[in-house]
């Protein structure tokens, strides 16, 4: 049988994937277009490859109604025919800052559920990256703040960090896939929402030719 013709966006998606799917993977999913288009591609890869693939949602608690949103993302994942785990957690909400400790829980809880062989797949686009390398430089962190966020640490991969979320969003429309876009705005502290809210068009371009500039100014050391 032919393999059915991708769509561009859902193509780079899915190269994405392929380069550091080298063995089975669960795919951490909020729901929202990102990790959904993260989800789905990994899930065409295994069926062209016969790779394990198994897929996560975190459910923080953190809003009322939190377990039915979470029940509705593993129901979509199902439709794209993955095999879905929800993971409860619970967030200490009495230390240095929500999101961070939401984050911690996260990554404890999808480091337990996967298995010894399995990679984490989170799905943090290029416009993810930006943010975080801008958030450093306003709050002081320097040239250290170029780094961003690695592509593998501690088994976790982030296989996205070179592809726009406008792509993730095109290819979740070219596969048919509804996202549940996370209600993370809201929650954010307002220095962070303001850096959302600026253009990231700009901070990724800024991000790639400072990382140049600063790997020509290394090498000429």
């Amino acid at each position: 049988m032919a393999r059915r013709a991708l769509g561009p966006a859902t193509l780079e998606v899915v190269r994405a994937v392929e380069a550091v799917a080298t063995g089975p993977v669960l795919v951490a999913c909020s729901g929202g277009p990102d990790s959904l288009a993260l989800a789905a591609a990994a899930g065409i890869v295994a069926a062209r490859s016969g790779l394990g693939v198994r897929a996560a949602v975190v459910d923080h608690g953190l809003q009322p109604g939190s377990d039915a949103v979470a029940a509705a993302v593993a129901h979509t994942l199902a439709g794209l025919g993955l095999e879905v785990v929800v993971l409860p957690v619970v967030v200490d909400r009495t230390g240095t800052g929500i999101e961070a400790a939401a984050r911690g829980a996260r990554y404890a809880a999808l480091s337990a559920a996967a298995a010894p062989d399995e990679l984490v797949l989170l799905g943090h686009t290029l416009d993810d990256q930006a943010e975080t390398v801008l958030l450093g430089l306003a709050r002081g962190s320097g040239t250290r703040s170029l780094a961003g966020m690695p592509t593998r640490r501690d088994g976790f991969v982030r296989p996205l960090l070179g592809v726009r979320a406008e792509t993730t969003r095109a290819a979740c429309t070219e596969m048919k896939a509804a996202s549940t876009r996370p209600a993370r705005l809201a929650s954010r502290p307002s220095e962070r929402a303001r850096l959302v809210r600026a253009s990231v068009s700009c901070a990724w371009a800024w991000l790639r030719a400072a990382r140049a500039e600063a790997s020509w100014a290394w090498a000429g050391r």
